[in-house]
């Protein structure tokens, strides 16, 4: 999704409230281009600077065997051991040679080595301590944990070449997200695999009306409670799922199907543990990482990786490469931007002016963030780059060339976070309007937001879904379609118009977690000590959905209707959504975007008749969308079939009007009919 930007340009011309820090924009400018080609073609490695994964690691020869090959400039010695020679950790060492890697080449005439596709390995490395432990290689592409004693090991993994891998090009403008866990995509107490979700899943995203799927937890985590954001081996997708082919056809049934596909990208920081992870792979504390107290994260208790040194920024770049080449993925989510912006990682800090954007920031992570960018779109024009991102950096969304980061998109994070809060905080009738507009509408309309009201974050543990929080225990007992309780029925319609409002005006995409569609009740919390090892709560409850007798149909075909009306009027790629008015004392909040009129009642009980609202354009209108549908759970008090013509008097600044009956606690879509 390139930017159509004009590369001369300066962040200044797109914010003048940046023209007091044009001085360092300039210096970021200067030096991305004097030093991306320098990073992105030379390498201290013998490889192209970018395929470092395809040069180190475990590679099959044409000749027959394999070479393996380490980065370890500081180690006293390596060997290679694996079930081939029954884990003799001396019998086969590798050499030293160019830029501090090792080889040894495995050949098929070697009696000892009987290497063979899924052969366990591990590196036994004599450290710069003179220390020994086996280790798992840093571009390992396959793992395997042992079910008993929970050891990952190395597997040689030789792909399939039988799995098609056709070129994608997203043929939509705007993204509709759906976020899922594969893992916990399942309904059964237990892990879900790779080709369960291609399976059962897959055709429940694309019948919604979703065009691009973001797959959490792919790369592989010792901690299955750490959501996959724990990051152990880089390159390899988790084995708790399936093999690597297995999701490898899984996003190749993706594609066929017309649905993109992006996963988390955790290069912010990776997990300390010693055994599975990469920390002092050599015995160096500086190997990958940053030494000393800069080099570890307190609130995640993870490592910080080394954005200074060469090779750590090619082995990040390779990754990125990795994942796109390999697998065929169409982009990222990277995972905590605003930690690796920022020395001091956000915490604790609010950015409620414009010198915290360039007080304290990490140059070397932010020249890192704008290379893998500039690679993305090299590499894949069409990909799709998403920051998560809380600080409100400016130019996060703008390229590289004029200063900026070059994502494709960030996510709005502070509209959830509002979201929580009102419900939390405030009756139904202290919802301030003005305020709502304002979470929704202010953004920087030059750099694409996703807007969503709920996303994996904001159901963990200790927290709630929003159809949880909106209705709570009594999802347990009265969500039968023909139970009447004014609490299900208060929380379904709010739901609903949580969404759309959010949706039509919080962004430039749209964003939904595994089964808030329907209105999942409850929490998320992966099996651990302190819930007795449970998966009940790292689970999606299909049966809830598919159960006709239940409620949660209705939201979820809201959903889908909801999608349908955007991806048709293309509602997310026009310009922003046009205030036409809030009414503080009849609770009604109206605005225009794509031609559509979206008008909302949040009103507890009070239904407006022939309620005059300007509207842009006279002529006849329809009623494209109602909240109040039978088929969405609603009364089914709206006249579908009606037209509605304009009346020639003024209101909202518009010389027409149309007086429409607005039911409390419901939405309208219109449209002018040609």
């Amino acid at each position: 999704m390139p930017q159509k930007l004009d590369v001369e340009s300066s962040l200044v011309d797109y914010d003048p409230w940046l023209a007091a820090y044009r001085q360092p924009i300039e210096a970021r400018k200067a030096y991305f281009k004097s030093a991306a080609d320098h990073h992105l073609k030379r390498s201290p490695f013998p490889c192209e600077a970018t395929k470092l994964h395809q040069w180190l690691g475990a590679h099959a020869l044409a000749e027959g065997g394999f070479v393996f090959r380490e980065w370890a400039p500081h180690a006293e010695k390596l060997f290679l051991c694996g079930d081939f020679n029954h884990w003799n950790r001396f019998s086969h060492p590798y050499k030293r040679i160019e830029a501090g890697c090792w080889e040894i080449v495995i050949s098929d005439e070697d009696d000892l080595a009987r290497l063979t596709h899924e052969s366990l390995w591990k590196v036994h490395v004599v450290d710069c301590h003179g220390k020994a432990h086996d280790r798992i290689s840093p571009f390992a592409t396959s793992l395997l944990q042992d079910e008993s004693s929970k050891d990952f090991c190395s597997r040689i993994w030789i792909a399939d070449k039988k799995i098609r891998q056709t070129p994608f090009v997203p043929k939509f403008k705007s993204a509709l997200i759906y976020e899922a866990h594969i893992g916990m995509a399942t309904e059964k107490h237990a892990v879900g695999t790779y080709r369960e979700f291609q399976a059962n899943v897959l055709p429940r995203v694309k019948a919604l009306g979703y065009n691009t799927l973001q797959l959490m937890a792919v790369m592989e985590h010792p901690f299955y409670g750490s959501y996959g954001y724990h990051v152990s081996s880089m390159f390899a997708p988790t084995s708790r799922f399936g093999t690597p082919d297995e999701f490898k056809a899984l996003v190749e049934q993706a594609h066929e199907m017309g649905l993109a596909v992006i996963i988390d990208l955790v290069h912010s920081h990776a997990v300390k543990n010693f055994n599975e992870g990469m920390d002092r792979f050599d015995g160096s504390e500086s190997m990958y990482f940053c030494a000393g107290e800069k080099g570890y994260h307190k609130l995640w208790d993870s490592l910080l990786f080394n954005y200074q040194k060469p090779e750590v920024i090619q082995f990040l770049l390779s990754n990125v490469r990795y994942w796109l080449e390999e697998f065929n993925i169409d982009g990222f989510r990277f995972d905590g931007v605003t930690s690796m912006l920022y020395l001091h990682h956000g915490h604790y800090i609010d950015f409620d002016n414009y010198e915290k954007y360039f007080k304290d920031v990490d140059v070397e992570a932010f020249f890192y963030l704008q290379l893998a960018n500039k690679l993305i779109h090299t590499i894949k024009p069409n990909a799709m780059s998403v920051a998560e991102d809380m600080s409100g950096m400016p130019g996060l969304g703008l390229a590289p060339e004029i200063g900026g980061l070059g994502f494709d998109f960030r996510l709005g994070m502070g509209i959830p976070d509002y979201w929580i809060k009102v419900i939390k905080e405030k009756s139904d009738e202290e919802w301030d309007l003005h305020q709502l507009w304002h979470e929704l509408s202010s953004r920087r309309h030059e750099e694409n937001t996703i807007a969503y009201c709920e996303s994996h974050d904001q159901a963990l543990v200790g927290d709630k879904t929003l159809a949880f929080r909106l209705m709570d225990k009594e999802m347990y007992y009265h969500m039968h379609v023909d139970d009447k309780n004014p609490i299900i029925s208060r929380g379904i319609a709010l739901h609903k118009m949580i969404r759309l409002i959010t949706l039509g005006a919080g962004g430039e995409a749209w964003l939904n977690f595994i089964g808030n569609e329907f209105g999942h009740p409850e929490w998320i919390d992966f099996p651990r000590e302190g819930n007795g090892w449970s998966y009940q709560h790292a689970r999606r409850q299909w049966s809830l959905v598919d159960n006709l007798e239940l409620k949660y149909k209705y939201l979820n075909a809201f959903d889908q209707a909801m999608l349908e009306l955007c991806s048709r009027e293309r509602l997310l790629e026009s310009g922003p959504a046009r205030l036409i008015n809030i009414d503080t004392n009849n609770k009604v909040l109206a605005f225009e975007r794509a031609g559509l009129v979206m008008v909302f009642n949040f009103n507890v009980d009070k239904s407006l008749t022939d309620y005059g609202l300007g509207v842009p354009h006279s002529g006849s209108w329809k009623i494209l969308l109602s909240s109040d549908e039978l088929r969405f759970g609603g009364g089914g008090h709206q006249d579908l079939i009606m037209n509605y013509p304009t009346k020639e008097y003024s209101a909202h600044g518009s010389s027409t009007s149309l007086e429409l009956y607005l039911i409390s606690r419901s939405a309208l879509v219109l449209k002018v009919q040609s």
